[in-house]
């Protein structure tokens, strides 16, 4: 995006992240801001863990409307805010900030968008899911994932006390889920992953920058339904895996495109186009030729 539409009067929103270089989230959010005649800027900021505090305290202190919170912060800036949304109290994590009035008002939009997405594909009620990570985009999915009625999830995470601390947040607010933990070279993970109907990763594992898969391509079986949260590149190895063994499979630029049309929402009160914000990704993702940015 150029400058050319910005003025005294612009107001700010972004992304905090570490790294964030990658993120296509600017070029969604400025797109939809212009076609709507919306004086904003969505701007990225990477910002190391060590500074998180300082950030932001700055952008309260610079009057910005709010902003994004990505890997490795959702979880961490909670310490920084005022007040969280009921959905973010029971993930523990947020990925949308809000600054009105000298308050910082914490929300997690990444359940609702990731049960919006994937249920295009596949209703969730009743059904297993094997979840890889515990981190904040995994405690997102897995909230929403009990929130659409699954049975049974499986934590495969390689800190097994992550896992664990998830599984404790889940029994306390969904007392007859069936939770489960392991780690990613174990083989009750090997054994269990058979018995699950859905797999999700939400670790960056798979990410430009964070090659590789994060659980065995032998693993996947054609009865697999594969969703990956990252989604540049396109088509990580796990996805690619998945597809080379008859597993039906989605990326997270549907994740991506509806909770930021939430977070849209929230800082600007209008609702924006999820169509025209999902075509912008694609077509920003083409032109790019590479799985260098997100």
């Amino acid at each position: 995006m150029t400058t050319d539409g910005v003025r005294a009067s612009t107001q700010m929103v972004g992304i905090l992240g570490w790294p964030v270089r990658h993120s296509l989230s600017p070029v969604m959010h400025n797109s939809e801001f212009r076609r709507l005649g919306l004086d904003y800027v969505y701007l990225a900021w990477e910002v190391a863990p060590e500074f998180l505090e300082q950030a932001a305290r700055g952008l309260r202190a610079l009057g910005a409307v709010g902003y994004n919170v990505t890997i490795p912060h959702k979880q961490a800036i909670v310490t920084c805010l005022d007040e969280l949304s009921a959905e973010a109290k029971m993930i523990g994590a947020v990925n949308v900030v809000c600054l009105k009035d000298g308050r910082a008002i914490g929300y997690n939009t990444d359940a609702a968008g990731w049960r919006d997405d994937i249920e295009q594909d596949i209703p969730l009620a009743g059904r297993s899911l094997f979840l890889i990570g515990a981190g904040g985009a995994a405690r997102a999915v897995a909230v929403g994932a009990c929130l659409a009625g699954v049975r049974r999830i499986v934590i495969c995470n390689r800190r097994y006390e992550t896992a664990e601390a998830l599984a404790e947040i889940l029994h306390h607010h969904f007392p007859k889920l069936q939770v489960e933990c392991g780690g990613p070279t174990s083989g009750e993970c090997h054994q269990r992953i058979r018995e699950c109907e859905v797999i999700v990763n939400a670790t960056p594992v798979g990410m430009a920058g964070h090659g590789g898969s994060p659980i065995p391509a032998e693993w996947l079986a054609p009865t697999h339904y594969v969703y990956d949260t990252v989604y540049t590149p396109a088509e990580t190895p796990l996805l690619r895996a998945a597809r080379e063994r008859g597993c039906k499979t989605r990326n997270g630029i549907g994740m991506l495109v509806r909770q930021g049309a939430r977070a849209f929402r929230l800082w600007t009160g209008v609702d924006p186009d999820i169509t025209e914000m999902e075509k912008t990704l694609v077509r920003a993702l083409t032109s790019s030729g590479s799985p260098e940015g997100t």
